[in-house]
């Protein structure tokens, strides 16, 4: 098959209007008209991450983030991120990114991660005009539970040694959560609005931090990493897309590289 279909199928299920204006989001490097066997999911685009794709005679490669945020202004190949472009380049790979079009679609980044968080009757947390898709998402825990309790329920599925917790009080019972993927701390105040007793996002800002308290909130930030649950995700998409149209591709697995670059200690 060629790459360009794999990449018409993402575009149609996480539609390029929905993301961010200034996100450098699709074709990230190579030919769409490639025929592709082999297909790799990130959530970064990384030197070890490249050179895992390249073991593995991978020539598509869907990345969550952008390849791509800060563009090479020369092609030093002695600066490491533009070595990993000559790779790709040279082993012919192709490379396509969906990053805030995926957040923000029905069943994309955001509604996988409100799953894991056990929430129901699922909502966008800024919706865009048609009601469905959006940024964020706010739902309920069957049970109330503690901000302690439930810290460490998303600590354990995030699978990080600890996680950030702002809070005035952690035996305060919660149950309606609103969770944004990724660096939220801008979109605290609206998920205050909607009514949510806790937030789960990543990146959240120090003096950011003081507002939440002031403010009686709370908030659980589990690291930027908890976005590479899509790896999975879209490995189950493609393989169902596989057997809708019968492409013909040998593989589509997950990247094993761990890119979190926080270390707990």
């Amino acid at each position: 098959m060629l790459a360009c279909d794999l990449i018409a199928k993402i575009e149609d299920y996480a539609p390029k209007s929905l993301a961010w204006e200034k996100d450098p989001i699709g074709l990230q490097l190579g030919n769409p008209k490639k025929e592709i066997h082999r297909v790799m999911t990130t959530l970064d685009v990384r030197p070890e991450v490249v050179q895992e794709a390249i073991d593995q005679q991978v020539d598509f490669i869907f990345a969550h983030h952008p390849m791509m945020f800060h563009p090479a202004k020369n092609l030093d190949l002695s600066v490491p991120q533009n070595a990993m472009y000559a790779d790709l380049i040279k082993h012919d790979v192709v490379v396509y990114a969906a990053h805030t079009n995926l957040d923000a679609a029905v069943n994309g980044m955001n509604d996988w991660l409100a799953a894991a968080l056990q929430l129901n009757d699922v909502q966008p947390l800024i919706p865009n005009d048609d009601g469905q898709t959006g940024l964020g998402r706010i739902g309920q825990l069957t049970e109330p539970q503690t901000v302690a309790t439930y810290a460490g329920f998303v600590r354990d599925l995030f699978q990080v040694k600890a996680v950030r917790v702002i809070a005035n009080d952690l035996q305060r019972p919660i149950q309606r959560i609103a969770v944004l993927g990724g660096d939220g701390g801008d979109e605290y105040p609206q998920a205050l609005a909607a009514g949510a007793d806790a937030y789960v996002t990543a990146d959240f800002y120090y003096h950011t931090a003081h507002d939440v308290l002031a403010d009686d909130f709370v908030v659980i930030d589990p690291d930027h990493h908890m976005e590479a649950i899509a790896k999975q995700h879209m490995v189950n998409l493609i393989k169902d897309w596989q057997t809708e149209n019968s492409w013909h591709l040998e593989t589509v697995f997950a990247s094993t590289t761990n890119t979190d670059p926080y270390t707990y200690i």
